[in-house]
């Protein structure tokens, strides 16, 4: 008993330290634990409920998917360690490891981790598909699985997934947080309070939760993965995580080496850290180290396109040469320098940004800055110099007003009238799904590695989300749908460049860039690797 209440206040203390200022000054390499801030928080462990980035994270630490994405955008193995794929595209056969346990728990006889089987993976699956779990990620196999049939366990080693048509980016959505496998006992024994008692097989596992203030990990010590020497992942003790809403505070504490890295810059601090052409200040150098690389993110403005809309059918947004003009009005290179510190690439191709396989700058050719082409246009719509065109209003949301305001500028300048209204998140996004916003800006982040999921933000029959513009193109659909069936990907992807300058010239969107994730990073810590998903990599970390 002394022992247990002497672990407990060891917790305590970890937790009281973690909530005051993540790891101490010096004690960080001591302990081997892996300090981040939270700024948002964590809602729920639950990997049913992993539709932010919070929440990606911490369950990427807990659990295992069939498969997962490697640095270079390719599936690999994970808790499946090979697959088949039937001719037909139409049947996934799983060939599962024999080696994985789930970590210790008191769901469990004992409380000893029992192995991992196919039995674990389908009862994980089909809880994603059930109504009463209400999970944020029911839709990823809508239309795609069998509803009654779709995940069998043949054995304890193999398992199958059985699509109702061929669908190439499958592997990508299995890869998804959402697929996450989980024990059944854990459901039964926590119910609800599952969200706060994760049990995974994952590289770390659950030692405290105190909301709103901390969680802490450790290292599961029979986690399954080895590195290429034989050494059993991961490399370090554990995982603290602080829970401080100011980004303020959050920077000033990785100044102080209480943290071990910070995601993305706020913009208050980006001058200080960085110069306009994105490198770190000379100030910074040799003290901290900073990272960049693709994020498939793209940031865009949106335009209302559904001819039958009262608010498209007033609007001189209805004119594709009038998009096409804005797009071309504004400087995308110059908005990236001076106002992103460099931090993005100008989104001067299509829709699908850069990093995944299908991009090519080449054979997908975007708008350049190019006022000459932009008057023409307007001529050509019948508002030489812009005269006689109505007022645009531009929605965006607080953090994005200055970029607004930029581009504003440049539209004015051409005799495009369009004026900036800001707005809080929460209103936006009901306005877009509602239709009620004829131009706003718009966000589209992978969900899964493949063009497909950006490309099917305009797809007719496809609601909103995630189809805010309400484009509607019977030729585009007509590609969608053929792509959907290609299994062979040089084919497939000159279906996605295709449906891509497609989109460009009809112009329901104005793409602004492509973004990059961007870490600061303490001197001592070691490969700590960026990826296009910017999911947050601990495994083989060590500090020096």
């Amino acid at each position: 008993m002394c022992t247990f209440w002497n672990y407990r206040l060891y917790i305590l203390v970890l937790l009281i330290g973690v909530a005051a200022g993540g790891c101490r000054s010096g004690d960080a390499m001591e302990e081997g634990y892996f300090c981040y801030n939270e700024s948002t928080g964590i809602a729920s462990l639950d990997p049913a409920f992993a539709k932010n980035q919070s929440i990606m994270w911490a369950v990427h630490q807990l659990y295992n998917t069939l498969v997962e994405v490697d640095s270079n955008l390719q599936i690999s193995p994970s808790l499946a360690k090979a697959w088949e794929i039937s001719e037909d595209g139409k049947t996934y056969t799983f060939f599962l490891r024999q080696d994985v346990k789930f970590h210790d728990d008191p769901c469990f006889t004992d409380a000893v981790g029992r192995k991992m089987v196919a039995k674990d993976v389908v009862f994980s699956l089909q809880r994603i598909m059930d109504p009463s779990t209400a999970s944020s990620g029911a839709w990823i196999f809508n239309d795609r699985v069998l509803a009654k049939e779709g995940f069998v366990a043949l054995n304890d080693s193999i398992l199958q997934i059985k699509l109702i048509a061929p669908f190439p980016p499958i592997l990508g959505i299995l890869s998804m947080q959402y697929c996450s496998v989980v024990p059944m006992e854990a459901l039964e024994l926590y119910g609800r309070d599952f969200r706060s008692h994760p049990v995974g097989t994952g590289p770390f596992q659950l030692v405290a939760l105190e909301e709103g203030q901390a969680l802490l990990l450790k290292k599961n010590p029979g986690y399954f993965e080895r590195d290429e020497n034989g050494e059993r992942l991961p490399y370090i003790n554990g995982i603290k995580i602080s829970f401080n809403d100011s980004k303020a505070t959050e920077f000033l504490l990785f100044r102080q080496s209480k943290l071990h890295f910070i995601n993305d810059i706020d913009a208050s601090f980006k001058d200080e850290v960085l110069t306009k052409k994105g490198a770190l200040r000379s100030d910074w150098q040799g003290k901290i180290q900073l990272n960049k690389h693709p994020y498939l993110n793209i940031e865009y403005l949106g335009i209302l396109v559904d001819t039958a809309s009262a608010l498209v059918q007033s609007s001189p947004l209805r004119l594709r040469a009038i998009r096409q003009a804005l797009n071309y009005g504004f400087d995308r290179k110059k908005m990236m320098l001076y106002l992103r510190n460099s931090i993005g690439i100008a989104a001067e191709s299509g829709f699908v940004p850069a990093g995944l396989p299908s991009f090519d700058s080449v054979r997908v050719k975007g708008y350049q800055y190019n006022p000459a082409r932009a008057k023409l246009l307007l001529e050509q719509a019948g508002f030489k110099e812009g005269k006689g065109i109505p007022e645009i209003k531009l929605l965006t949301v607080p953090i994005y007003s200055e970029l607004a305001s930029y581009m504003v500028r440049e539209w004015q300048e051409l005799g495009i009238p369009v004026k900036v209204e800001v707005v809080q998140k929460s209103l936006l996004l009901e306005q877009t799904a509602q239709s009620q916003a004829l131009f706003f800006r718009g966000s589209w982040i992978a969900d899964y590695p493949d063009a497909e999921n950006y490309l099917s933000v305009f797809y007719s029959k496809n609601p909103a989300p995630p189809n805010y513009t309400r484009y509607q193109n019977p030729a585009f659909d007509k590609l969608y749908e053929a792509a959907l069936l290609e299994t062979n990907d040089r084919l497939r992807f000159d279906l996605y460049q295709r449906m891509d300058r497609m989109i460009l010239q009809d112009a329901p969107i104005v793409p602004l860039w492509y973004d990059e994730v961007i870490h600061l990073v303490q001197p001592f810590v070691r490969n700590f690797k960026p990826n296009a998903l910017n999911l947050l990599e601990l495994r083989r970390v060590r500090f020096n």
